[in-house]
């Protein structure tokens, strides 16, 4: 265990000179990796503009107690329209960036989003958990962000142990992992992948929106490809095609391409490390998981 977290503060070094502010990027070079993309299909206009006439969820912050971090930790979580706590639902556990925290997402306003594919009957109703994947004592997203790079790594455990048994005992949601999605932006992509694929037991889809250094090697994500193939349902990934971290997301999808394990790679046109890109990644990805 300790010999992977420092592995991961050694990458972590190469993100210092990658990430700006939240979830931003700077001018860090990676090699170009020929891979072939999935087709791109532009979302539809005002798909990420409230709507008047449809149902809408709503938005809170719940805390729960960490044993990983020893401190009562902070969460926003999406309600879908029409809540009802009798009702089960499913959940994505969506992860934000290296200078953001558990609001960073609501830039890219998710509830908008879902709210309009279940309008539409385009999503499933889902439970939408956006935590604060900075797993230590001060997790706020102040000074040096980069300092605190190990406790990126740390959340898995806080994820696992602490935040989804708190969610399943605080909402009336299913317990299985073909009801747990896991995804995120630039270091919470990242993160995704790391754990989504590392515990295929607790989550049946993973999405990676333009992932970061922190992303480890293909060939560690996936020790065993036939495991893979036979227990993960969603491996989903975009990237824009003038974003620096295309190499993380390439890279995957290279491995996974020459061994047969499916994978989809978006190139999205002329997106950078933003917004544009992530909320089309959660428009597509929202469409996808959860679905008979």
């Amino acid at each position: 265990m300790k010999k992977t977290l420092l592995t991961l503060a050694v990458l972590g070094c190469s993100v210092l000179a990658a990430q700006a502010q939240p979830g931003g990027m700077g001018g860090f070079q990676m090699p170009k990796i020929d891979v072939t993309f999935d087709p791109y299909v532009e979302a539809p206009a005002g798909f990420d503009q409230e709507r008047a006439g449809i149902p809408h969820g709503t938005l809170e912050t719940v805390e729960y107690k960490s044993t990983t971090v020893g401190t009562v930790r902070k969460a926003t979580v999406y309600l879908p329209p029409k809540f009802d706590a009798a009702k089960k639902y499913p959940v994505l556990y969506l992860l934000h960036g290296i200078g953001g925290d558990e609001r960073e997402w609501l830039q890219g306003v998710p509830n908008v989003i879902l709210d309009n594919l279940i309008a539409d009957g385009k999503a499933a109703e889902m439970i939408i958990v956006m935590p604060n994947g900075r797993a230590q004592e001060n997790d706020r997203a102040e000074g040096n962000v980069y300092a605190g790079f190990q406790a990126f790594a740390n959340f898995e455990f806080d994820l696992i142990d602490d935040l989804i048994p708190f969610i399943e005992g605080k909402f009336n949601v299913y317990g299985d992992k073909m009801h747990r999605a896991v995804a995120g932006l630039s270091m919470g992509g990242g993160q995704s992948l790391n754990f989504g694929l590392a515990h295929m037991d607790v989550f049946a889809y993973v999405g990676g929106f333009s992932s970061a250094p922190n992303t480890k090697m293909p060939e560690e994500l996936i020790p065993d490809v036939e495991k893979t193939k036979a227990e993960n349902t969603l491996l989903w990934m975009v990237c824009g095609n003038q974003d620096n971290l295309m190499y993380n997301s390439a890279r995957l999808k290279a491995f996974c391409d020459g061994h047969g394990v499916p994978c989809t790679l978006i190139e999205y046109p002329g997106g950078k490390h933003d917004f544009v890109v992530w909320k089309y990644g959660l428009y597509n990805f929202a469409q996808l998981i959860f679905r008979p």
